[in-house]
């Protein structure tokens, strides 16, 4: 079979040369992806995005957290669904949630090994949404069993922590005291066994499916050797 009809074109929007470089080659020697151009600015990604809808874009964080925010926001409400990766260096908790929250598919660092690239741009181009390991901490902790049921209400909480609501827009969502809602998400903490508000929105990505963990990746064949 002809890899290159098969090869899922990945776009690139990074402002280093040589980065650029290192990741046509790992996509072109990777067997299942291949590299389908590169661009500087998030406007040039845009239009590229939309006029050839690559399988995923590659987004390099340093052109602005915020800017790359609005950009997300931006593919959503255009209805583009490339699905986007973004990574830099110094990705911490908040950043990544906001991220996700904001429609990329995938988080990595700057420092990811050549095959953990891999292993991301494979998921999120087969419709899953991907992290790094360790970017939310200890994340096996985030896949314990829960110790007892949640309440309706809970649930409510829990699902608009997903969406990335502070505590005071939760008692203003729900009709409620921010004191209340405090009091609810420790009851939350308690049953599910998950530390922080970011724990509990990955958790509750996970337990929709939208979010996996990373596998051990698969080295294609020029980089097993």
């Amino acid at each position: 079979m002809n890899n290159e009809s098969v090869a899922k074109p990945v776009l690139i929007c990074d402002t280093q040369p040589l980065a650029i470089e290192g990741i046509r080659w790992l996509l072109d020697n990777s067997g299942d992806l291949c590299f389908a151009g590169a661009v500087c600015s998030l406007d040039a990604a845009f239009e590229l995005a939309r006029t050839l809808e690559p399988a995923a874009f590659l987004l390099d964080r340093g052109v602005g957290v915020t800017a790359v925010m609005d950009w997300l926001h931006h593919c959503g409400a255009e209805g583009i669904r490339t699905a986007t990766v973004v990574w830099g260096p110094g990705i911490n908790e908040p950043e990544a949630l906001r991220l996700l929250q904001a429609g990329a598919r995938g988080i990595l660092r700057r420092t990811a090994e050549p095959e953990t690239m891999l292993a991301c741009l494979r998921a999120v181009t087969s419709g899953t949404t991907w992290m790094e390991d360790g970017i939310f901490g200890d994340t096996g902790s985030l896949m314990r069993p829960r110790r007892s049921a949640l309440t309706a209400r809970e649930v409510q909480i829990a699902e608009l922590v997903g969406h990335g609501l502070k505590n005071r827009d939760i008692a203003r969502t729900l009709g409620i005291q921010t004191g209340t809602v405090k009091i609810h998400l420790k009851h939350i903490f308690e049953k599910t066994g998950v530390r922080g508000r970011y724990g509990l929105a990955i958790n509750g990505l996970r337990q929709k499916g939208t979010l996996i963990p990373p596998a051990a990746p698969v080295l294609p064949a020029v980089l097993a050797q």
